[in-house]
């Protein structure tokens, strides 16, 4: 089992590193834990401040200034967490995404194969570089990539070129896949965008919960397994090694919204928002964990109803 001094994750202010950053520090309180961020956020900055987490401007674009905050911090373990994440935003944008995406990905690691020791990197990919799948199968690791939304092309480069680095320069990499889970500091992916809706709909703000498809289906993970999942994956997975993680049931989201207005305090009419569709869905995305389970001894402790009710209950106080 590995242990580390110093930790870095890009785009701590998001919502996957925020959360990822406090899990840490909650299993090892005296670890120093350093991020960068883009966009400020004032809320998650003081939240993490009060932790001792140290946080930092800095665009992934400009070469320079990374390369010098790396040499300044020395991780030894680093999660690459900053993309623009949103896939519905990426068929208006594409170009705008694709180019963020992967020239961030390029400059981080560039920096870090430039140093004179070789830190252990995390590079966090995404179940949407398989594809829309029309079978309900379980993936695995082996399965054909094959992106069908440009946000999932941009994953796609990642992915690869962090393969890429491993192979060529003997790079410290491991890659997570990870699937659906629910990220009540994520308003753009569907569980947590109806959850705030209702709790909208409940303060006499908004009339109607409005939705997308509903026909996916999918697992769903709590996000304090999904970053016990990350955790683990610094500490026991296996260099070089492609992890797929995920839940184990699967839901059609059509499920998800239902339980959600089921766990309001009045009655929620929702409507289908012709805008909310993508050009391209996933039909069905259901993961094969196995490999991840038996390398790091992962198992999920969070069942989804619990985790619906603690979603909602996040956004009525954000509301």
């Amino acid at each position: 089992m590995r242990n580390f001094r110093k930790i870095f994750i890009t785009g701590i202010l998001g919502s996957g590193g925020s959360y990822l950053a406090e899990h840490i520090k909650r299993k090892l309180p005296k670890v120093k834990i350093y991020g960068c961020y883009r966009k400020k956020n004032n809320k998650i900055q003081n939240k993490l401040r009060k932790q001792n987490i140290k946080t930092f401007f800095c665009d992934l674009n400009n070469f320079s200034k990374l390369d010098k905050l790396i040499k300044k911090i020395k991780p030894d373990l680093v999660y690459h967490l900053a993309s623009n994440a949103d896939v519905r935003l990426s068929f208006d944008q594409p170009e705008k995404i694709i180019y963020n995406n992967n020239n961030i990905t390029l400059n981080l690691l560039h920096s870090l194969r430039k140093l004179n020791y070789k830190p252990l990197i995390i590079l966090c990919s995404t179940s949407e570089i398989y594809g829309a799948l029309d079978v309900k199968v379980k993936i695995n690791e082996n399965f054909k990539i094959r992106p069908d939304n440009p946000y999932a092309i941009s994953k796609t480069f990642q992915d690869l070129l962090a393969q890429n680095y491993q192979s060529i320069f003997n790079m410290r990499i491991i890659i997570t896949r990870m699937f659906t889970y629910i990220n009540p500091r994520r308003l753009n992916l569907f569980s947590s965008n109806w959850a705030h809706q209702i709790a909208q709909i409940e303060k006499g703000k908004k009339k109607y919960l409005l939705h997308g498809n509903l026909n996916s289906t999918r697992t769903i993970l709590d996000i304090e397994d999904a970053m016990e999942a990350y955790w683990l994956t610094a500490r026991k997975g296996k260099i070089g090694e492609i992890y797929n993680i995920g839940g184990t049931k699967s839901y059609k989201i059509s499920k998800i919204l239902k339980t959600l207005k089921s766990l309001s305090k009045i009655k929620i009419i929702s409507k289908l928002d012709k805008k909310l569709l993508r050009k391209k869905d996933v039909k069905y995305q259901i993961p094969d964990s196995k490999k991840f389970i038996k390398d790091t001894g992962w198992n999920i402790k969070n069942n989804v109803q619990k985790s619906l009710k603690n979603l909602l209950d996040t956004q009525r106080e954000i509301v």
